[in-house]
């Protein structure tokens, strides 16, 4: 901008900025918060659905545990990272080809035996060696036998509430590709808020 005097003598004075100028430069910035935020929520929501999901207990199967109507929060890397651990309740895709999630616990693991006889369990692991699961957690004892071997990438899920659960011992067993993810809180109802119980097993040896 030229700063040569005029015929008055005295420099012209500066463009002065137009009175629409400022309030758009404040829309476009607010527009531009509004935007970011939008992003950053969106992108927020995609990392939360991916790493958790959200399920409600229907039914009494995993009663005394879980109650009808209960909602649990999975946690869906875990598996992604390591794999399931005998007692661990896991959320997984029904297997036998509806849209239905199931909730269940882990009892047998990839190429063990599993054998339920007189109420109880016996794991034979691949190496030979047997344990005799104790669980308080179980509202009654099987009333079923039978015994199952798992392949590589399988179960052996159950229903804590044994004679009132749709699980591996009607249906055979859980291919790894089913599981959702670990379950590891119960949020709802919030009088009912508590991480879920991990069982650890106390083994004993078979006569």
């Amino acid at each position: 901008m030229s700063l040569l005097p005029t015929e008055s003598g005295l420099p012209p004075e500066p463009a002065l900025e137009s009175p629409a100028q400022k309030p758009n430069a404040r829309l476009w910035a607010l527009a531009r918060e509004i935007i970011e935020t939008i992003i950053l929520t969106i992108v927020i929501y995609a990392v939360v659905n991916f790493a958790t999901g959200r399920f409600r207990v229907e039914g009494e199967s995993m009663l005394p545990t879980l109650h009808p109507n209960e909602y649990v929060l999975i946690d869906k890397v875990s598996y992604m990272l390591g794999s399931p651990e005998r007692g661990d309740i896991v959320v997984f895709h029904y297997p036998l080809g509806t849209e239905r999630d199931f909730i269940k616990r882990v009892i047998g693991l990839p190429n063990e035996t599993v054998s339920i006889a007189n109420g109880v369990i016996t794991i034979t692991r691949a190496d030979g060696q047997q344990e005799v699961l104790q669980e308080p957690y179980i509202a009654s004892q099987p009333h079923y036998q039978g015994t199952w071997t798992l392949k590589s990438d399988e179960f052996f899920v159950l229903g804590d509430n044994r004679n009132n659960s749709s699980d591996s011992h009607s249906w055979g067993t859980l291919q790894r590709s089913y599981l959702v993810g670990r379950a590891v809180i119960v949020y709802w109802p919030l009088e009912a808020l508590q991480w879920v119980p991990h069982h650890d097993y106390a083994s004993a040896s078979t006569p």
